[in-house]
């Protein structure tokens, strides 16, 4: 673990909040793309192969011995995209993906000239427990992206704070709705994990902020009744979409199997906008020339070099990339110990 990083762990500046992100008939046309193109996969599903890689994207490792299966990690909050790098999926959300009014908050929040819109993705959920450990986005580098290399390594390289010569600067606006009277909140650290955290709490009805989640651990809160988060029979091939039943209702199926049906009333819904951004057009053209990109092997080998200068003992993996025991490995030897200050829920003292 090399919790001396940890504290490098801050966004740009404090998450600044704004209101009414999206207009009414933006926020109708992103139910209804959600409503006509589900159901929906888990994030978990979406995000990684294995248990493993999970654990390299939050903090904290297993106890000696214990074997890591989905059932001990899974959490019924489930994840589509709209958009990425310069394509929007959807033509009726365009005004939502090139939105000049983001785009002017996140070239601000960093002082930047040049912004672009990167990915536009959603969550949703019903009832469901806290969001899981602290944990932070996915960061770019040059040449490394989620389009070419798994989040479990774009993490670790974060953490280890090796590659910030090839960190990407990167903005987000995130925006919720949520009608719930039961939790559904934000907690973020912008003071670094061991800083006071920072609570953004319900109702949220187009409230959002802009950050950047790439160096601020933030989780979302539980939500919805106690006794319905946590629906029976969930696995990794569990699906989120609309009711066909209950004209604005929602449910989550496994299979043929309904699993649960959710109110409108307690659907929570995250909406994710995020750029990258560059502080002049000397900074922006190394990002589109290409000229000093890091590749996946050049990164797994300064990791490798950097465990060795360690002391850490290992066998080389004959495919590091997709081998459990080594990402399992890495995640501990980068560990940078996130937050143990987390708020009590709320959620469930009200429930």
């Amino acid at each position: 673990m090399i919790t001396e990083n940890a504290d490098k762990f801050r966004p740009v500046a404090p998450p600044r909040i704004i209101e009414d992100a999206y207009t009414e008939d933006q926020h109708r046309c992103l139910l209804d793309v959600v409503r006509n193109n589900g159901p929906w996969q888990l994030i978990l599903a979406e995000n990684f192969k294995t248990p493993e890689e999970v654990i390299a994207t939050t903090s904290g490792m297993l106890p000696e011995g214990v074997e890591l299966t989905w059932d001990m990690i899974l959490n019924p909050v489930f994840r589509g995209y709209l958009a990425r790098g310069g394509a929007c999926f959807y033509p009726e959300l365009e005004d939502c993906y090139y939105n000049s009014r983001f785009l002017a908050l996140v070239r601000e929040y960093w002082g930047a000239k040049y912004a672009e819109p990167e990915t536009f993705l959603f969550n949703i959920q019903g009832p469901s427990p806290i969001g899981g450990p602290p944990h932070l986005d996915g960061t770019v580098f040059r040449g490394m992206t989620m389009e070419n290399t798994p989040l479990w390594l774009l993490l670790t390289m974060a953490k280890s704070c090796l590659f910030r010569h090839w960190q990407v600067k990167k903005g987000q606006v995130i925006a919720w709705y949520y009608k719930g009277r039961i939790g559904g909140g934000f907690n973020c650290w912008p003071d670094g994990p061991r800083g006071e955290p920072l609570q953004i709490s319900a109702p949220l009805w187009g409230r959002a902020v802009v950050v950047e989640n790439e160096m601020m651990f933030h989780h979302g809160q539980a939500c919805g009744p106690v006794a319905q988060r946590k629906p029976a029979g969930l696995d990794i091939s569990s699906r989120f979409g609309a009711d066909p039943e209950v004209a604005d209702g929602w449910r989550i199926t496994t299979g043929d199997v309904v699993n649960q049906k959710i109110p409108a009333g307690e659907m929570r819904f995250l909406v994710h906008w995020g750029a990258r951004l560059y502080k002049d057009f000397d900074e922006m053209k190394v990002y589109m020339d290409h000229g000093d990109d890091i590749s996946a092997d050049q990164a797994l080998n300064i990791l490798i070099d950097d465990m060795r200068k360690r002391g850490v003992a290992f066998e080389m993996p004959t495919d590091p990339m997709n081998d459990r025991s080594f990402i399992g490995l890495v995640s501990q030897v980068y560990d940078i110990g996130g937050p143990a200050n987390i708020p009590p829920d709320a959620a469930d003292e009200a429930a």
